[in-house]
């Protein structure tokens, strides 16, 4: 049994993410949640409330879904759109900011 879970246009760089999201790809859930919750990353937090939701959707479709079974198979993260902001610089110039978004997408799967 199967169940996903989305994240979409949250703040952050995907490659920052995808660090986080490399610790915890095929492992038990149990185990990544625990990874997730003392990780010093700011992308952990976002990361593990979509973990919980994973969780949620697996249970929805089955609740007598074993958990100790589930692990997480696919974790990924691809750039969203970059938000464009202007900062004022020396003798009149303007300096673009850009503020990164991802996409970030979790599978979590039972492996007997």
């Amino acid at each position: 049994m199967e169940a996903t879970a989305k994240l979409r246009f949250t703040r952050g760089s995907a490659r920052k993410a995808r660090l986080v999201l490399d610790t915890i790809r095929y492992k038990r859930v149990s185990e990544a949640q625990n990874l997730l919750k003392f990780s010093r990353r700011r992308a952990a937090t976002a990361i593990g409330k979509l973990l919980d939701s994973a969780i949620a959707n697996a249970q929805v479709k089955d609740p007598k879904v074993d958990l100790s079974q589930m692990f997480v198979t696919v974790a990924t993260a691809d750039e969203g759109p970059q938000m464009k902001r202007f900062m004022p610089r020396a003798q009149g110039r303007a300096f673009m900011i850009r503020k990164q978004t991802c996409h970030i997408s979790l599978e979590i799967q039972t492996i007997e």
